[in-house]
Parts: C-alpha cells; structure tokens; sequence
C-alpha cells in the first residue's frame, strides 16, 4: 500500500468492487423519470446545482420553475418503506447513512429559504406517477413565475 494511505473501509475487497460500482448519476431509476418527462416535452439541467453557491447537486434542475428534483436511493436515503440498519460496518454506516438525511432536509430548507422547491422521489416509485407529480408541480411554479 502507497505511504500516507490507509486500508479501504470496505469490510472485503468485494464488497470495495460494490460500492466502486455504485453510481451518482444516471442511475436506472432517475434514467426512467427523465424519459417519461423529456416525452411529455419538458426540458431540464442533469445532475446540476439549483444554487450555484452551494455545493448541493440536483438530479433534475427546471430553473424557470425553481424545481429541483432528487431521485433518491433507498438505502442511501433510508426509505421508511425499504430501509434497513447495515448488519455490516453498522458503526460505520448508520452515521453515515442518518447524516445523507439530515442533508437531505438541510437542502431542502436552503432551497425553500432561496425561493425554489425540492421534489423528492424513492427510487422504488413508479417512474409514471413520479413524473406526473413532477410535470404537475413545474407547471403551476412556471405559471406562478411567468406573471
């Protein structure tokens, strides 16, 4: 091992491959909810911050709007239908795994204290619904800002 660097905190080398895989964009579920709304003809940034001073990245921007939408992982994110505690590296992960949501709310509040609304969406819905609810919201937010 190189000088100055530590052991991986993976817990085997194929568990390190797993996580290496693990994708921060385009993942299969944010792919589907970009399909149905790009065929309903809406148009957005990809993976691009709402608020170019803070260091928070969307997977969907509509700036006309102020929509920032994020397609959030069950794990990452602790779904209350799908999440559960790590059996492995549990002193590890939970930490790491509650800060992701107590972020998730401080975005959250930042964008609201900054005129935009966040649009949060599980991985695990239907990327049908998930973008009617999505088109609805930029809808009404452009037709409120276009006055």
């Amino acid at each position: 091992m190189p000088e100055g660097r530590s052991a991986s905190w993976a817990s085997t080398p194929g568990r390190r491959r797993i996580m290496q895989a693990n994708r921060s964009r385009d993942t299969e579920p944010e792919m589907a909810l970009r399909r149905q709304l790009h065929a309903q003809g809406f148009r957005y940034r990809v993976a691009s911050r709402p608020l170019k001073s803070v260091r928070r990245t969307a997977d969907l921007v509509f700036r006309s709007a102020r929509v920032a939408v994020f397609v959030d992982g069950c794990f990452w994110h602790r779904c209350p239908d799908h999440s559960s505690d790590p059996k492995t590296n549990s002193d590890y992960w939970k930490p790491k795994l509650e800060r992701n949501v107590e972020r998730d709310r401080e975005t959250d509040q930042i964008l609201i204290d900054h005129g935009w609304l966040s649009v949060r969406i599980w991985e695990h819905e239907d990327p049908t619904k998930a973008a009617a609810r999505v088109a609805s919201i930029v809808k009404k937010r452009r037709d409120q800002f276009a006055k």
